[in-house]
């Protein structure tokens, strides 16, 4: 069987489980089960398929319409036009948080960030790719985790700047930076049932949620942040979108200054921004 015809069985396989793009999905399956770049899938769409890609497409395929994020499948994110690898330990980044990044990247380069909760590297290592003078500090509670953005790091040639540690946000950090980012558990308990679930079942339940308002986390950032910031050093925290209020009385509260809030590419509250006193 062609491999085109095999395309069409599997989209209508996605399409039948109730997939969202299931086209788009089950090309970038192919792909990987042809070993591919998916930019020329189309070129082979006329081959016949061997037996063991075959196989790979149809595991693929029904991963995907057991709601497994493509992501998950393959082991790898395509975030700030790089590839990250993810796996089950750490959150499957999402093209919001990007706004976090075009935040942070319209300011000043700094000397020395940090990363809260890393997860998968995503923030850090982007901005180390971005910044290349910077160093980094990246923190999570997760040794698994940490060996993901380990992974990362290593991938996009910034882990001799970067320093990974074991740490409940700041229990672990000494010293002071121009820069601190985070992407904490930001979803309430009450809000977990109605998440889709690609993103329920195959996340990790800390890295979405702290079991309570979804605030937690950004309290204790926003609290600690201007002890950890070198005067008129900056933070910047990915939030719930309608949790921007909430947010930056949090950080006014804190005696953070210049406190916005960032809308994501849908013009919903995403990023809290705010300085540390000069």
């Amino acid at each position: 069987m062609t491999a085109a015809r095999r395309l069409a069985a599997g989209i209508r396989a996605l399409e039948r489980a109730g997939v969202e793009g299931a086209a788009r999905d089950a090309r970038a399956l192919l792909a990987a089960a042809l070993e591919v770049p998916r930019a020329r899938l189309s070129l082979h769409l006329g081959d016949e398929m061997a037996e063991p890609a075959a196989q790979r497409f149809e595991r693929f395929v029904a991963r995907r319409a057991a709601r497994e994020p493509v992501a998950k499948i393959l082991g790898l994110r395509q975030f700030w036009g790089r590839d990250f690898t993810v796996t089950g330990d750490v959150l499957d980044p999402r093209p919001e948080t990007e706004t976090l990044v075009s935040g942070a990247l319209s300011g000043p380069a700094p000397a020395c960030l940090l990363d809260l909760g890393t997860g998968s590297g995503v923030l850090a290592v982007t901005l180390l790719a971005e910044w290349p003078e910077a160093r980094g500090l990246a923190t999570d509670v997760s040794a698994a985790a940490l060996a993901v953005a380990r992974d990362n790091a290593a991938r996009h040639d910034v882990l001799g700047r970067l320093d990974l540690r074991g740490s409940d946000w700041f229990g672990q950090v000494r010293g002071r930076f121009d820069l601190i980012v985070s992407n904490p558990p930001y979803i309430a308990k009450a809000e977990m049932a109605a998440l889709a679930p690609e993103v329920r079942d195959h996340d990790p339940e800390a890295a979405l949620t702290d079991g309570g308002d979804g605030l937690a986390a950004l309290r204790v950032i926003c609290a600690g942040a201007p002890g950890h910031l070198v005067p008129g050093g900056r933070l910047l925290v990915e939030i719930g979108w309608r949790q921007g209020a909430a947010a930056r009385r949090t950080a006014e509260a804190a005696g953070l200054e210049a406190v916005r809030i960032l809308p994501d590419m849908d013009g919903r509250d995403r990023v809290l921004c705010a300085r540390s006193p000069v």
